[in-house]
């Protein structure tokens, strides 16, 4: 498959979503054995081609452990319920209890903590323990603060995820964060997208 320029001096390959993939029968069926779905990322091998979603509802410390273990890999949301409480099934418990009328009040409730940086080095920390491949996301807005936290935990890979990413994400709230710059200041292999 032919490389994709995404940037300068950058390039990427075509990747696709469950939606965008139809199994046809043919004429021929092919033997599971000569079949490879394995999968790599910079220096990281997986067997199994998952990458799970970096979103509470998907990926506990517990799921990414198992997912590594299975050959995937799990992405914990650094901004998640897990690096702003140190036990969150209470606040778990409460979103799976709530009503549909009381559902998103209670969201916020539960994501009204702050996040706290001793629990982004802590899971991550965890993580590595387990001897995963340890993935982990966080948002454009709060990259730079939670940037000296992730790198003293050392994650193998990081994620910045939104909807829309651009070169630099510029906001009120502090300094721009510079794509560019960010991933060449650093030796982590950097995913951006959604």
């Amino acid at each position: 498959m032919a490389d994709v320029e995404i940037g300068i001096g950058k390039t990427g390959r075509r990747a696709y979503g469950f939606d965008e993939i139809s199994i046809v029968p043919s004429r021929r069926t092919r033997d599971p054995e000569d079949v490879d779905v394995s999968w790599e990322i910079d220096a990281f091998h997986f067997d199994v081609p998952i990458m799970a979603s970096p979103a509470d509802s998907v990926v506990s410390p517990a799921t990414a452990v198992q997912l590594g273990e299975l050959g995937a890999v799990g992405v914990l949301h650094l901004e998640g319920l897990w690096t702003r409480y140190a036990d969150p099934e209470p606040q778990l418990a409460a979103i799976a209890a709530a009503s549909d009328e009381d559902a998103t009040a209670t969201l916020q409730e539960a994501y009204a903590a702050e996040v706290q940086p001793d629990l982004v080095e802590q899971r991550i920390k965890e993580l590595r323990a387990a001897g995963i491949t340890v993935a982990v996301a966080c948002t454009p807005q709060h990259t730079l603060a939670l940037a000296p936290h992730i790198l003293r935990a050392e994650p193998d890979l990081l994620v910045i995820q939104a909807t829309v990413v651009s070169a630099e994400h510029v906001s009120r709230q502090g300094e721009p964060l510079n794509l560019k710059d960010f991933i060449r200041h650093y030796e982590i292999p950097v995913i951006v997208g959604g």
